[in-house]
């Protein structure tokens, strides 16, 4: 059983690794031979600590749940300790950890949330160095198989070493115009707010942008404090992130609570979604962006066999069940029946965390024969489910039908941009305005049974009905 509770410690590596290819740049800074010291004596002893430790209590306990939740936590204060100590990739992946509150203990995301706002800050001298230096990605992914064997961590090498120098560079992140262009594309939300960059002061290493300041976004405490609805909170994220990801296939793909902040506008009363660092974003290819889209769309619906077509068509193979809960953040039971028709319940939590563990290797496999912009996705979605937890608002349906609409608007625009007769587009766009309207009337529907009119009014229907017969 000892080795079971490790395993929760592996599911970080694992969830680790993702974030650096994600992140699509390892810092040279960190690996030099101290930073490769700490990681590999951190990890060594965090091991030891969970075999020993757990070795011959009974599986079960109150003293087994209790002597874990200890080594959880030691562990946890022990990966904060490395973060901070060697900074760079380090912070960054801390940072992404401290955010899978859907999927982590909550020892190990209570422990590392602090990097979201109180990461160690470098000196000038430091960051020199960290330019200077370039001792090669290799060494700590080889360290990292022998810990792990049943981790294949090497192919992150050749897309680290491709993306290291864009990343690294300011003035290129401008010339791509990754803000202005998420500020332009979401024009249309009125509450989303992006910082304004200052070019003419920039340079390849120093970027100025506008300060803003806010609660961080999984802060439940700051929105009652500010009277910050965070249902309609969470329904504008999704909103966000379902335009970026099915409508436009420009993502970004760093939404940990230190990069979005929320700000309750003093004249409209209206919560304002800040979004930071646009270092990171993701272009999806059209043909994997429609997939992707249709992939949405039967899961939504509970299509089995379709669910199962996309999935391969995305590198899933026979792996599609545990794709489509990796995707989902819900059990297989609940992806079978319909993932908007059943509340995430505690018991399913617990599930979902049991088996991320269990089910490692393959997990690891699934992400070794995906596409390389579906580990981006992969990651976006466990921060934005992470946000969810924090907030209480996984329960609510309202990111699916977010992602309906927007999973529609897309492949009625890629139809109609493939159809020339003009009765054709007509009828597409009808086709279009009918599923969107059905999805206004149903999320209506929603709302009104979960308010206090929707009571009355359910209630005088039953009264009628029973008058009546």
């Amino acid at each position: 059983m000892a080795r079971q509770a490790l395993k929760i410690f592996s599911l970080a590596a694992a969830t680790s690794s993702v974030y650096l290819y994600g992140n699509k740049y390892l810092d040279p800074n960190d690996f030099g031979i101290i930073r490769v010291g700490r990681a590999i004596a951190t990890t060594a002893v965090i091991t030891y600590d969970y075999l020993i430790s757990l070795r011959g209590v009974p599986h079960g306990s109150e003293e087994y749940d209790y002597v874990k939740s200890q080594v959880h936590l030691r562990s946890a204060e022990r990966l904060r300790d490395l973060c901070c100590a060697n900074r760079g990739t380090f912070i960054k992946v801390g940072q992404h950890l401290g955010a899978l509150d859907y999927l982590l203990p909550e020892e190990y995301t209570y422990t590392l949330k602090v990097l979201h706002s109180q990461a160690p800050q470098s000196s000038m001298q430091e960051i020199k160095q960290v330019i200077q230096e370039d001792l090669g990605k290799e060494v700590l992914l080889l360290i990292v198989k022998q810990i792990f064997p049943d981790f294949e961590f090497m192919w992150l090498v050749e897309e680290a070493k491709k993306n290291l120098p864009l990343e690294l560079d300011f003035l290129n992140e401008g010339r791509n115009g990754n803000a202005e262009q998420v500020a332009h594309m979401l024009k249309h939300f009125d509450f989303l707010k992006v910082p304004r960059i200052f070019w003419e002061l920039s340079t390849r290493r120093v970027l100025f942008m506008e300060f803003m300041e806010g609660g961080q976004v999984n802060d439940r405490a700051y929105m009652e404090r500010n009277g910050i609805d965070v249902n309609e909170l969470s329904r504008n994220l999704g909103k966000l992130y379902s335009e970026m990801i099915f409508v436009n296939g420009f993502v970004h793909c760093d939404p940990h609570p230190g990069n979005v902040l929320v700000k309750k506008c003093p004249v409209t009363g209206k919560a304002h979604i800040i979004l930071l660092d646009h270092g990171l974003y993701q272009v999806l290819t059209e043909k994997f962006r429609l997939d992707y889209c249709r992939l949405w769309q039967s899961l939504i619906k509970a299509d089995m066999k379709q669910v199962q077509k996309y999935s391969q068509r995305l590198g899933a193979g026979d792996l599609y069940p545990l794709f489509a809960c990796m995707l989902t953040a819900r059990s297989w039971a609940s992806v079978s029946r319909g993932i908007d028709r059943s509340p995430v319940t505690a018991n399913e939590d617990v599930e979902i965390r049991t088996n991320a563990a269990a089910y490692l290797p393959q997990i690891t496999q699934l992400l070794n024969n995906v596409p390389r912009q579906m580990l981006l996705l992969l990651k976006t979605n466990d921060l934005l489910r992470g946000i969810e937890s924090a907030l209480h608002t996984r329960a609510s349906a309202s990111s699916f039908l977010n992602m309906s609409r927007c999973c529609i608007r897309a492949i009625s625009r890629y139809q109609r941009s493939r159809t020339d007769p003009l009765y054709r587009k007509a009828q597409i766009s009808f086709t279009e305005a009918l599923s969107l309207w059905q999805i206004n009337l149903y999320e209506l529907y929603l709302r009104l049974k979960g308010s206090q009119l929707g009571n009355w009014v359910i209630a005088l229907l039953s009264w009628m009905h029973r008058s009546l017969y």
